[in-house]
């Protein structure tokens, strides 16, 4: 790689069609891609791919996105600082776009988070890996086990005056919501936010067939973490899940950290969606980057993380917390579990989550997109990041 920061070359065996290419990049664009011939020694040539793309990153270190982190002397405060050192940690892990995701709260937190946020979107110490902001709520299921983790005292029907309100405060960068397609008046605001370039996904609902149809004929194009968010005990057969997987316009997201979902769930959703309509999401919270133990919610319930990174309410019959695994080890398991190809895994890591979430400017190795390019090996089936170009300036290297 040159020195030159913004404008240089880097090479390796690329994800796409496992040939040896060298990536040029100028000003922080890609310029043009070349194969070259090696004589010898392919195998000790790196894999090289665009930068990973997370959609749903709710916090990390301590840091939450939505002020709901552990009182805990690890806990910091959300500030445009600590958004910046998160931003260098996932750079670490091969991500190096990311959606802050703010999940169900009242107006004024919200509005004040979007506030930092807004910020951070803006700070050139980010270099533009904040693309923009995923609202996960508040207009989700009422509903105990649909809900979630989400605070039933904040969940309210869509309102669009005040969806207005949260994306001038963002400066129009409130570009994903997740909400339940159910609730009253839930069609009107799906196609107010299709008009407003603002991608709709489904989540935390327990919407019917014809329900979840409506919305997707409204302009819905995502399921949020599908399998998730949902109910334990559910009709076997007219339940949120099929018809979310039958509808051929909804692009599932999914969260791949051997927790969330059973193998033999992650084969079946790689079977009926192929990796052209799934999209690899850690949903991390703030204690990914934190020590396993016991942390304290200020609601008083109580957090246990694993020393394998389990994230679960404290108990017998706890439910998950969120994730607290990166994405390397997310990506990791779904190739491990499923059998597909590095191809496919960065269609569902960086071609999709950049194409669902408006941003022509990256997602692929393409003459004209972001320099954004990872390097990495794949070390008995583990994927292990070795450098990070964002914008075409190096940003980690292990």
């Amino acid at each position: 790689m040159s020195r030159n920061e913004f404008t240089g070359s880097i090479e390796g065996i690329s994800v796409f069609d496992q040939k040896p290419v060298l990536v040029e990049y100028r000003n922080g664009i890609i310029s043009g891609i070349k194969p070259f011939t090696v004589d010898s020694g392919i195998e000790n040539l790196p894999f090289i791919g665009p930068g990973l793309i997370d959609i749903q990153v709710n916090g990390y270190d301590g840091v939450s996105f939505s002020l709901e982190g552990a009182d805990h002397p690890s806990t910091k405060k959300l500030s445009v600082d600590a958004i910046s050192k998160m931003t260098e940690e996932l750079w670490s892990q091969g991500v190096t776009s990311y959606f802050p995701t703010l999940t169900t709260n009242s107006h004024d937190l919200i509005i004040h988070n979007i506030k930092l946020l807004s910020e951070a979107i803006n700070d050139p110490a980010n270099l533009g890996s904040i693309p923009g902001i995923h609202l996960e709520g508040p207009y989700i299921s009422p509903v105990d086990g649909y809900r979630g983790a989400h605070p039933l005292t904040h969940v309210r029907p869509p309102d669009w005056q005040e969806m207005q309100d949260f994306n001038r405060t963002a400066q129009g960068k409130v570009l994903i919501i997740t909400l339940a397609p159910e609730t009253e008046g839930v069609i009107d605001f799906i196609g107010k936010c299709r008009e407003n370039g603002i991608t709709v996904s489904l989540g935390h609902h327990n919407g019917s067939a014809a329900e979840i149809h409506h919305a997707v004929e409204a302009g819905a194009r995502l399921s949020t973490h599908l399998g998730n968010g949902c109910a334990t005990n559910i009709n076997r057969h007219r339940n949120p899940l099929w018809p979310q997987l039958a509808e051929d316009e909804l692009t599932i997201c999914i969260i791949s950290d051997s927790f969330h979902l059973p193998p033999e769930v992650l084969k079946v959703f790689y079977r009926v969606k192929g990796s052209a309509k799934i999209i690899i999401t850690t949903d991390i919270t703030s204690y990914a980057g934190l020590p396993a133990g016991l942390y304290r919610l200020k609601t008083g319930e109580t957090i246990e993380k694993a020393p394998n990174g389990h994230l679960r309410f404290s108990g017998q019959d706890g439910g998950l917390y969120g994730s607290a695994t990166p994405m390397p080890e997310a990506l990791s398991h779904m190739m491990n579990v499923t059998g597909c190809s590095l191809s496919d895994i960065f269609t569902m890591a960086s071609v999709n989550p950049a194409r669902l979430g408006n941003l022509n400017d990256r997602g692929s190795l393409e003459p004209g997109k972001r320099a954004d390019i990872i390097l990495f090996s794949m070390e008995e089936g583990r994927m292990k990041i070795q450098k990070t170009v964002v914008g075409g300036k190096q940003v980690f290297e292990a």
